[in-house]
């Protein structure tokens, strides 16, 4: 892959067609603008997380982790604004289908929702008497149900959280607001992290990032009337690996991809398993969503700076 960070480093302009824009397959030729471009649209963190877009206000919420803050980014003005500080080392983050922030936090190792007039209500933080060991990503289904990973991203150390005991295996757990009841949709991961549905919800990928061994993201089919995962397998594995992801409404699947220098950035992969796309960028992207008016412009949360690309894809709702 080409040098992507030299372009960073200077004023100069980029010409079209964005050269780190890198078409694969005929599938993504259709989603790339060949005259829109990567912006950086902020820098100056420490590690961003959780992108996700209100459109009613126009703006982007994402978290830096080790700030213990979530940002606001105003799409009409450009300008950066704290949205909440102390975030108890808040990580993903997405909306219910009544437009409420749902957020994974790290520190108290609980899935909570930001009320309409700014009240924070914890959802879960339990599991048969026992803390999580910290809720990382979430997304949630059109039954209204919130689908989170729980993998201690947080509890492994101070930067991200705080030093905890792991009580419990990491798994994919279903929140049910209806009953307050947590359960189990996926244990069968050493480490499960970013998730997303499918347009029909048909299907539920699962990323799996252990600390060792390879890293890869799986599919699962949602049965017993969308209520827990099961026959999962490989979706796609190898060199590099996804953490944040999400589904545009075609069924393509977007990654915060994490390969290397020249490699890190986004992938992009067919809902058949391949890699039809890369958007590449100077640091590694931990997750993505859509938003803009259309909601045809992926936000990117990579490292130390935050990205942004119009594309011809729309994201599915949930996400």
């Amino acid at each position: 892959m080409r040098d992507s960070t030299s372009r960073w480093n200077t004023a100069t302009a980029v010409r079209y067609p964005d050269p780190d824009v890198v078409v694969l397959d005929p599938r993504f030729q259709k989603i790339f603008i060949g005259n829109a471009g990567l912006r950086r649209i902020a820098t100056g963190f420490d590690f961003t997380e959780g992108p996700v877009w209100f459109g009613d206000g126009r703006y982007l919420l994402f978290s830096d982790i080790p700030n213990d803050r979530i940002l606001r980014w105003d799409e009409t003005t450009g300008g950066i604004s704290v949205f909440r500080s102390p975030s108890h080392y808040a990580n993903g983050n997405t909306r219910d289908r009544q437009g409420r922030l749902i957020t994974c936090e790290h520190d108290t190792q609980r899935l909570t929702r930001t009320e309409y007039d700014g009240t924070v209500v914890v959802l879960a933080d339990r599991w048969e008497g026992r803390k999580l060991t910290g809720p990382n990503d979430v997304v949630v289904k059109s039954d209204d149900t919130i689908w989170l990973s729980d993998n201690g991203a947080g509890t492994r150390g101070n930067y991200l959280g705080h030093t905890a005991p792991q009580e419990h295996p990491f798994r994919v757990y279903r929140y049910d607001p209806r009953t307050a009841t947590l359960s189990i949709a996926v244990e069968d991961m050493a480490r499960p992290n970013g998730l997303c549905f499918s347009p029909d919800e048909s299907r539920l990928y699962v990323v799996d990032t252990p600390g060792t061994g390879p890293k890869s993201t799986w599919v699962y089919d949602v049965v017993e009337n969308g209520t827990r995962a099961v026959n999962g397998r490989v979706f796609f594995g190898g060199a590099g690996w996804a953490d944040g992801i999400r589904c545009d409404t075609e069924g393509n699947v977007w990654c915060g991809f994490s390969g290397g220098e020249g490699e890190d950035g986004v992938a992009v992969f067919a809902p058949d398993g391949v890699l039809i796309g890369r958007i590449l960028l100077p640091e590694r992207c931990a997750n993505v969503c859509f938003g803009g008016r259309k909601r045809n412009r992926l936000f990117m949360a990579a490292s130390q700076s935050v990205y942004a690309l119009y594309v011809e894809a729309q994201g599915a709702v949930g996400g």
